[in-house]
């Protein structure tokens, strides 16, 4: 989208903000005049709306990274510890797809690999739509879950990791210059539900860039010729998200390392057990309806975390022991 689409498109939304916040109003004053109680709770619900989508055009308008209008990639993987972490990533990666959809974001499934017995071991998303990666920059990171186990006949609580990395899809606005001498390119096939779903054709593939050891894989078309672009796609988002981290770390340097998926580097915890709270550790926002949570309304912590990156306060991953 170009600038100037952009900046009409901004406007559209705030005069349309304007014409809803007018209607409201005298909604309302209409409503007190006749004694409609029903009437004002209703609107005063719509005011609210009104404040929380006026709060997110707010951030939008921040924006100014030249991938935040981008699509984005999003990485899933689970944990040290089986069956409970790779439940826990097929939870995560089920409650990103319920954000996009719920912000009309196309989401694209791109790779993924099952676990033995339940869950995935990973898997990626291409989230297509305006500023998809302005919105889930800050996601980064690992996500801890304490829970009673389902799958522990006992009953006991257990903490299981799972971590998401977001990578900007990089467009013709933004140069990455790969050598192809650089990158070892492997062909194998697609993993599928069985019978007539089974690919019988080396159309997956998986591209390592050797100086950086970046693995990326495809296996979402049938065509080994578009998974190999989708690869390269990724390839260079990762590379310039390497870059953007290199920036970031010489300015912040507790977050210069990605560590192990465990207590290192954690940015959420999620709590079913024995009490039900969700909190991010890096702003301290809280919220208990862990439900709606897991169900993708996750917008108030994004917009917590980036109002702290737009402010110039940064964010910091901070240890918090199981206890917490």
């Amino acid at each position: 989208m170009s600038e100037r689409s952009y900046l009409e498109n901004g406007m559209a939304a705030v005069t349309n903000l304007e014409n809803e916040l007018n209607s409201c109003c005298e909604l309302i004053e209409m409503a007190e005049e006749e004694g409609d109680l029903s009437t004002i709770a209703e609107a005063e619900k719509d005011l609210h709306r009104l404040c929380s989508t006026a709060k997110e055009k707010e951030i939008e308008c921040l924006f100014s990274g030249e991938a935040d209008k981008n699509h984005a990639f999003l990485e899933i993987h689970a944990g040290a510890g089986g069956t409970e972490s790779h439940d826990w990533a097929s939870m995560l990666l089920r409650m990103y797809t319920r954000w996009a959809e719920r912000h009309n974001f196309k989401v694209e499934a791109m790779d993924h690999l099952d676990g033995e017995e339940a869950g995935i071991k990973y898997a990626t998303l291409k989230i297509c739509g305006l500023n998809a990666y302005g919105w889930l920059k800050t996601e980064s990171g690992v996500h801890r879950l304490v829970r009673i186990s389902p799958f522990n006949s006992a009953g006991k609580r257990h903490t299981s990791f799972a971590s998401a990395w977001v990578y900007p899809v990089v467009d013709n606005n933004i140069n990455i210059t790969i050598n192809e001498s650089e990158l070892r390119i492997d062909t194998y096939r697609s993993s599928g539900a069985g019978g007539q779903h089974v690919n019988t054709t080396d159309s997956a593939v998986r591209i390592t860039h050797l100086p950086t050891n970046i693995v990326v894989q495809s296996q979402s078309n049938r065509s080994q010729h578009r998974n190999k672009d989708e690869c390269m796609a990724m390839l260079k988002s990762k590379l310039y998200e390497l870059e953007l981290q290199k920036k970031t770390d010489a300015l912040n340097k507790e977050n210069a390392e990605k560590t192990e998926i465990g207590w290192g580097r954690q940015i959420r915890s999620y709590v079913l057990h024995p009490y039900q709270m969700v909190k991010d550790l890096r702003t301290g926002h809280t919220q208990s309806d862990t439900a709606a949570i897991l169900d993708g309304n996750i917008d108030a912590y994004m917009l917590k975390s980036l109002e702290s990156v737009m402010s110039g306060a940064g964010l910091s991953c901070k240890f918090q022991d199981e206890a917490e």
